[in-house]
C-alpha cells in the first residue's frame, strides 16, 4: 500500500481522537476483549495464550539447569526472549531479533525482575541453578503487543511448574513436576499511547500509526510502580504522566483479577 494510504489513515485516527471517539468506538480507558488460556503447550515447563482484540502472543516457560551468576549462587536465572516471526505481520522481517522484539523483552522482563514476583532464591540444585526461560511468539499483530507479551508472560509464570531432578541420574525428569514455580506476585503492564493530545490504553495497529508518543507502566498487586518505559518521538506533561500511572494502576487491578489476582 502506498505512504499516502497509511498518511490519509494516520490522519483520520487522529481527527477521531480529537473529536473523543476511536475507529472501533471504545472509549479511550476501554480495552479490546481479552482472553487468557494457560498449559496450551504440553512439553512447557509452564504456558500461555493470550488474546487482545486481534492481538495475539503465545508464551512458554522452559527450565533447564545451568550456572548462576557469580554475585548470586543462590539465585535462579530469568532469561526472556520474543521472537516476532513475519506470518503475524507483513511489517516483522526474518532474522535475528529487531529493537521492537528487544524492547519487548526487556519492558517484560523488567516487570518480572523489579516485581520480584518470582522467589529465585532458593532455585539452587547443588552447584547449579534453574535457569527460567520465558519465549514469548506473537502469533498475530494487531497493536498493544507489550501488554499482550507481558501479560502471557506473568499467565505462564503462574502456570509453570519446577521439573523433578533425579541427583543420582544427575538428570531432569522433564514432563514429571515437582512443584509450582515460587510465584508471588503479579505485575501488570499497561501502555498509554497519547494521540491528539489525548492518552488510550490498548491501542490497534491502525492507532499505533498515529501515535504521538507511549508510556508502558508496570504496576505490582499492592498498586505500586515497579517499571516504566517510554517510546515514540513525542512527550508527555507532569500531568499526562500522572494521569498515565493513574489509569495503569486502575487497569492494572481490572486485569489482575482475570489472572485470579
Amino acid at each position: 500500500m502506498s505512504s499516502d494510504f497509511y498518511e490519509l489513515g494516520e490522519n483520520y485516527v487522529k481527527k477521531l481522537v480529537s473529536e473523543g471517539t476511536r475507529l472501533d468506538g471504545r472509549g479511550f480507558k476501554e480495552f479490546r476483549e481479552i482472553k487468557i488460556e494457560t498449559g496450551v503447550v504440553e512439553k512447557a515447563e509452564g504456558s500461555a495464550r493470550v488474546t487482545i482484540g486481534n492481538t495475539q502472543v503465545l508464551v512458554g516457560v522452559k527450565m533447564s539447569l545451568g550456572d548462576p551468576y557469580p554475585d548470586t549462587p543462590n539465585e535462579g536465572v530469568l532469561i526472556v526472549n520474543t521472537e516476532l516471526v513475519p506470518v503475524a505481520s507483513p511489517t516483522f522481517e526474518p532474522g535475528p531479533p529487531d529493537e521492537n522484539a528487544i524492547e519487548i523483552s526487556r519492558v517484560v522482563d523488567r516487570g518480572i525482575r523489579e516485581s520480584k514476583c518470582i522467589e529465585l532464591e532458593g532455585l539452587g540444585v547443588g552447584e547449579k541453578v534453574w535457569i527460567i526461560n520465558v519465549d514469548i511468539h506473537v502469533l498475530d499483530h494487531d497493536g498493544n503487543l507489550i501488554d499482550a507479551s507481558a501479560l502471557g508472560a506473568i499467565a505462564a509464570l503462574l502456570d509453570a511448574k519446577i521439573p523433578k531432578y533425579d541427583e543420582n541420574e544427575e538428570k531432569i525428569l522433564y514432563g514429571e513436576p515437582d512443584r509450582k514455580l515460587p510465584v508471588k506476585d503479579v505485575p501488570v503492564a499497561i501502555t498509554i499511547g497519547k494521540i491528539s493530545g489525548k492518552l488510550l490504553v490498548d491501542t490497534s495497529l491502525k492507532e499505533e500509526a498515529a501515535l504521538e508518543a507511549r508510556l508502558t507502566v508496570t504496576t505490582n498487586s499492592n498498586g505500586e510502580i515497579v517499571a516504566m518505559q517510554k517510546g515514540g518521538k513525542g512527550a508527555f506533561t507532569p500531568e499526562e504522566i500522572k494521569e498515565a500511572v493513574s489509569i495503569s494502576i486502575e487497569k492494572g487491578k481490572e486485569i489482575r483479577k482475570l489472572l485470579g489476582g
